[in-house]
């Protein structure tokens, strides 16, 4: 199934932010995120999470971006991707996964988000919406890409943290699905995580709360990502890999909770 952008937003997004802005603004934000957030010190578990992110990037659309995969120590089933190519994954979702097609599934969902420019557009509008238009050529003045960035930048140290849409967690699913296709993975691996995100939300609400209060429910993108791969066939399910390192993280002391507030 083809994706079609959203040009209008796309074209505002490439006005204002460029990709090489984006990737700078990526780096500060992702330093910020690195001192609140406590990573998984495990390197055979994180070099299994960046190659396993590698690959998948290698079969992204769009812009060639300095693509970053980390885990944060958490128990929460979730990920999120910054901008310019900064992904993380919690160990929550290394542990609730039952093959590695699920983790590619989660990878991929947020590389197409880097992919799609997502970041980009949300930054733009959360520009425009604070200071409008004409304000913001005037923040900007002779400035240029340096004063985009510099006001992008401030906004994320500032709480306005990225929230993507619904059509953008929509055409991460789809992009994503073509991303592992592409890298020879099943992409049924991400409809078996979402089903898996139901089950503990039944089961274990806190665990998931954070996925939920930035993600849409699972429930109709299930349905529409059936669609998507109902003639898909083959491709990698699992590996001794994902599995050595699931038990791994078993063995290891629990992962804390996320703070709230």
């Amino acid at each position: 199934m083809p994706v079609y952008p959203r040009v209008f937003a796309v074209l505002l997004a490439i006005t204002l932010v460029s990709v090489q802005e984006e990737i700078e603004i990526g780096k500060q934000t992702d330093a910020q995120v690195r001192q609140k957030t406590p990573e998984l010190r495990d390197s055979g578990t994180t070099a299994y999470i960046r190659g396993l992110g590698q690959q998948l990037s290698r079969s992204a659309p769009g812009p060639k971006y300095p693509y970053r995969f980390s885990v944060a120590d958490y128990r929460e089933i979730n990920a999120f991707a910054l901008p310019g190519g900064p992904v993380w994954i919690h160990r929550g979702a290394l542990q609730s996964a039952t093959n590695e097609s699920q983790i590619a599934g989660v990878l991929a969902h947020e590389i197409a988000h880097v992919a799609q420019r997502h970041a980009a557009d949300q930054l733009t509008k959360a520009m425009m919406t604070n200071w409008g238009l004409n304000a913001l050529g005037a923040i900007l003045g002779n400035s240029g890409g340096a004063g985009t960035a510099q006001v992008a930048a401030g906004l994320l140290a500032n709480g306005v943290f990225l929230k993507f849409s619904r059509d953008d967690e929509r055409e991460a699913d789809e992009v994503g699905v073509q991303i592992m296709r592409r890298a020879g993975w099943d992409p049924r691996g991400m409809i078996e995580l979402f089903e898996i995100l139901r089950k503990e939300q039944s089961r274990d609400p806190g665990s998931v709360e954070v996925f939920f209060s930035s993600h849409p429910s699972p429930q109709d993108r299930i349905a529409r990502l059936r669609a998507q791969v109902a003639k898909s066939r083959g491709g990698r399910h699992d590996s001794p890999q994902f599995q050595a390192v699931k038990a791994r993280l078993l063995k290891m002391p629990a992962a804390k909770a996320m703070p709230r507030g």
